[in-house]
């Protein structure tokens, strides 16, 4: 007897050993990999005062006051099927919401604060809305969550690089804002249908500088517990941090802030490129939330231009929209998004499921690929000859441009020249590659 409860024992112990050293499933990448098009979705009680999702901390604003503008927010036209809609025409696959921003507020049914939708005149859950119509239409849903909280005096502000004057003066109280966010993501993870990521942001208020290889805080973050929590409450949620350094641990694709992978004219984006799948995120006019003065919306041509461009480093493009006060998203954003849906309609299938191609985004355009196919995309419609290395062509041809396209091949070297001497597209004139 004494024998058979020491083997029962032994058994239980391995049991238990196993469990322990069980690692969470790395989730499958490949919807967002094919996606390519998303839209961005900056909206909360900053959007009342149209100065753009920073206003608390840019005015700044001390958070008694800022408070005052639950009773003002009120999206009263704000139609969940319209949104969807309309990021559905543009040809996007997935939507990244702000649930929550930096000013703390949350736009759902959260039991952790008052400071949240349902006390507004408004008192509707939008997250609900949006993931219910999402789940109809097939778009996936992902989760903008703000690290950073100016509002909350449990954050560990005395240490923040912002929110440095919204008048807080309690002592912070670290582990309860870690508790505070577990408690909160757990809600947005069990509540609203299977969610499609995670979309961390505010890393970087906790360090030193606007660093991008220095992985040290004012604060420890409990990474590896957050992730492993969404990935246990959602095996197939993605996870991503914009915190503008390599990726952590446990992070499941990188984010670059107004930039394509690899170049950095925003400033945002010098962190080096990982093997991870890729995303850059990108405004229609100059501000994320609403900003009632800024006019400065790119064009179609210009918008479609990044989308190839991106989707040439095999990346997606997350384009932004800021809804006004009352819910709707502006014209402007509406009548671009239209125009690149009516694109993409036509041409999606040289971006959606591409990699890159032959090299990455050039002067004279950019490259996909697709299996054996490749398509080169000449957005400079001053370009003269495109040469590249293509050792095992076996076709090329016109996708969009009425005229026999001449190409030669060096056959010592591998490098084909294309030469284009005929009138181009206005906005991508696309060359379909075939190798062997």
């Amino acid at each position: 007897m004494k024998e058979k409860l020491i083997i029962l024992s032994l058994l239980m112990c391995a049991s238990l050993l196993t469990v322990a050293q069980t690692t969470v499933q790395k989730p499958d990448t490949k919807w967002f990999e094919d996606a390519r098009f998303g839209m961005f979705i900056h909206y909360g009680p900053y959007s009342v005062l149209g100065a753009g999702e920073w206003v608390m901390n840019s005015r700044p604003i001390k958070g008694s006051d800022y408070m005052r503008l639950q009773n003002f927010f009120n999206p009263q036209s704000f139609d969940a099927k319209e949104w969807v809609k309309i990021a559905k025409n543009a040809g996007m696959k997935y939507i990244t919401f702000t649930s929550r921003h930096h000013d703390g507020f949350s736009n759902w049914d959260t039991k952790q604060s008052d400071w949240n939708i349902m006390n507004t005149p408004y008192g509707k859950d939008m997250v609900k809305q949006l993931a219910d119509e999402c789940h109809k239409e097939g778009i996936k849903l992902v989760f903008y969550y703000s690290l950073l909280d100016w509002m909350r005096t449990d954050y560990q502000y005395e240490t923040g690089r912002t929110g440095q004057r919204a008048g807080r003066t309690e002592k912070s109280d670290w582990n309860s804002y870690l508790n505070f966010m577990k408690a909160q993501l757990t809600e947005l993870l069990t509540n609203y249908g299977p969610i499609a990521g995670i979309w961390f942001d505010g890393h970087w208020d906790q360090t030193e500088d606007e660093n991008r290889t220095d992985h040290s805080t004012h604060v420890d973050w409990h990474y590896p517990e957050i992730y492993d929590l969404i990935h246990r409450l959602q095996p197939n949620c993605l996870v991503a941090n914009n915190h503008h350094l390599p990726p952590f641990p446990g992070e499941d694709y990188q984010i670059f802030e107004r930039d394509v992978p690899g170049e950095n004219s925003a400033g945002y984006s010098g962190q080096a490129v990982s093997k991870l799948p890729l995303e850059t995120c990108q405004t229609i006019n100059g501000a994320w939330g609403f900003n009632i003065t800024d006019d400065r919306y790119k064009s179609t041509k210009d918008l479609l231009h990044l989308l190839i461009r991106t989707a040439g480093t095999g990346a997606n493009l997350l384009l932004n929209v800021g809804p006004m006060p009352d819910g709707r998203i502006q014209p402007e954003c509406v009548e671009r998004l239209s125009g690149i849906g009516e694109w993409m309609d036509t041409y999606g299938y040289t971006i959606y499921g591409t990699q890159q191609g032959f090299v990455k985004p050039q002067p004279w355009g950019a490259s996909t690929r697709n299996d054996k196919t490749y398509y080169l995309h000449i957005l400079n419609k001053e370009t003269k000859t495109v040469v590249l290395n293509i050792p095992d062509i076996q076709s090329a041809k016109w996708v969009n441009v009425d005229s026999k396209l001449r190409w030669k091949k060096d056959k010592e070297t591998g490098y084909v020249m294309f030469i284009l001497d005929g009138p181009l597209d206005d906005i991508d004139s696309i060359i379909e590659v075939k190798v062997k």
